[in-house]
């Protein structure tokens, strides 16, 4: 009788990485309680530097800055006393809450699902990979919904026209994932990080005020740029690892007549409300232009847009409700909005203990002496400029790996880089966008993002077999290219001096 062996089949090198990224992602605290033991950390660090009296000169100035001791009685009494004030006072969180209102409202009635369905499902058969790379980067305006909506979606399509369902599973999620802060919109996100990038920005400038539009240039550029890069990949390396399907063929439902006639209806109430918008803002007399100067840049449309991002998802919303008659009453509207901010709960938790965590870090003085020191250290080794900035976009992805939360990461990296880049004369829009293609590029391969559990099940759905090992290794070539292209955008970017946004350019002024 011949002994069968068993041989294992050896895992590649990237497969034994990401597992050890996973398995070190896994035994890191919940984000809470990494800001709550944050919290402690600083105030600790504040009582040891104080005894030491660790302090630096803020330049162009003969200021001394010294830590600040949190922990004798003074200390105590503050934190007590303004506990409440950081959270109510914590940027982000009305922004977030505000926006979500609308947005929530569009998601809970089946809005935002309609309209990416019939917008996928209308492109021509020879544009459908780049149509469905651009909706998954605009689909980004819906927060995380495009995560849970366009995949499947994506996928039923494919089998529609013969191709392989996971194909799209695997181009949609990568858009989504990979491109997760390039828009041709103004999105919730850009409102969620403006608030810590200017949080951040009063350790060095207390009167900063910041702009939701401030990577807006930059991100319109980064859109076109990524639906190449991702067409280029899918075609090289998604389709042909793939071939053809051989399970039982789906079919994708195409939409309702009610539907349709809600898609109608909210257009039209989008439309008037834009038109609306529109008059306010682009005659040099119109009420949301600044009512002194007449100007755009410092207008109450700026200042106003989140409540303006709010009826634009609100309104459309209500319509398309109304005429499909998931919204037959006031209670159902309530409810419904009741849900988006419940589901909203764990981002609130995290906003408290998150506002306590960065007043520490203000009030110590750590993160303004930590920036001084870090941009003279910089100075001293020369290393300032693009080298700099690129190193910064890498940490921020490896940090990525294992922290997947977007407004986690930037709340703990703002009040230090944000100051240090101030201190060397880089705007705090500059060191945001930088942070967000680090951010972005390695979100397709990182298990640590919540998403990523929900693509394995959309993708057993068609393969029993398939596991994480195929999906990463199908998602690499989408993080590779879209970091190779992102930092060569952004260098001619850099280079050239070009404005990020609407008044914010790369360098203070």
């Amino acid at each position: 009788m011949e002994n069968v062996v068993s041989v294992q089949k050896k895992k590649s090198l990237i497969e034994r990485f990401l597992d050890g990224v996973e398995k070190a992602g896994n035994k890191l605290p919940d984000p809470v309680t990494l800001f709550v033991i944050m919290a402690f950390v600083i105030l600790g660090l504040s009582w040891i530097l104080a005894q030491f009296h660790v302090s630096a000169v803020k330049p162009g100035t003969n200021e001394r800055i010294e830590v600040v001791n949190l922990l004798n009685q003074q200390g105590l009494i503050k934190i007590l006393n303004e506990m409440l004030t950081n959270f109510t006072s914590f940027p982000p969180l009305g922004m977030v809450i505000v926006s979500m209102l609308g947005i929530g409202l569009a998601e809970q009635t089946g809005l935002i699902a309609a309209l990416m369905k019939k917008s996928v499902m209308s492109a021509p058969q020879k544009l459908i990979i780049p149509f469905l790379i651009l909706t998954g980067l605009v689909g980004n305006l819906a927060a995380d919904a495009a995560f849970i909506v366009l995949p499947p979606i994506a996928a039923l399509i494919f089998m529609s026209i013969g191709r392989n369902p996971i194909v799209g599973l695997i181009i949609t999620y990568a858009a989504i994932a990979g491109g997760f802060s390039a828009n041709l919109l103004i999105s919730s996100l850009d409102v969620l990080l403006l608030g810590i990038t200017e949080s951040a920005a009063h350790l060095v400038e207390p009167g900063y005020i910041g702009r939701a539009t401030m990577n807006y240039y930059f991100l319109i550029a980064s859109t076109f740029v990524l639906v190449a890069l991702g067409t280029f990949v899918a075609h090289k390396f998604t389709i042909p690892r793939f071939g053809e399907y051989q399970g039982e063929a789906e079919k994708l439902e195409p939409i309702t007549p009610l539907e349709a006639k809600g898609l109608k209806w909210a257009g039209i109430v989008t439309a008037i409300y834009v038109i609306i918008i529109l008059i306010a803002v682009v005659p040099s007399n119109g009420i949301l232009r600044d009512p002194k100067t007449g100007g755009f840049l410092s207008s109450p449309f700026m200042t106003g847009i989140v409540p303006i991002m709010l009826f634009l998802f609100l309104l459309p919303a209500l319509a398309y409700g109304i005429v499909t008659k998931v919204l037959k009453s006031d209670k159902d509207v309530a409810d419904k909005m009741f849900k988006s901010i419940a589901d909203m709960s764990s981002f609130i938790v995290l906003a408290f203990v998150a506002a306590q965590m960065i007043a520490y870090f203000g009030w110590s003085n750590i993160g303004p002496i930590m920036a001084i020191k870090g941009a003279e250290a910089l100075q001293a080794m020369n290393f300032t400029g693009l080298p700099m900035i690129i190193g910064f976009i890498i940490i921020c992805a490896g940090i990525n790996l294992l922290v997947a939360s977007a407004s986690a990461k930037w709340a703990l990296l703002a009040p230090i880089f944000v100051p240090m880049f101030m201190y060397l004369n880089y705007s705090p829009a500059l060191t945001q966008a930088v942070y967000r293609v680090g951010d972005s590029i390695t979100n397709p391969i990182t298990p640590m993002l919540a998403y990523f559990a929900i693509l394995l099940a959309f993708a057993k759905r068609y393969d029993k077999n398939i596991g994480i090992g195929t999906l990463i290794s199908s998602l690499l070539p989408y993080s590779v290219v879209f970091s190779i292209g992102w930092i060569i955008l952004f260098s001619i970017w850099f280079l050239l001096g070009l404005p990020l946004g609407p008044g914010d350019s790369i360098y203070l002024k």
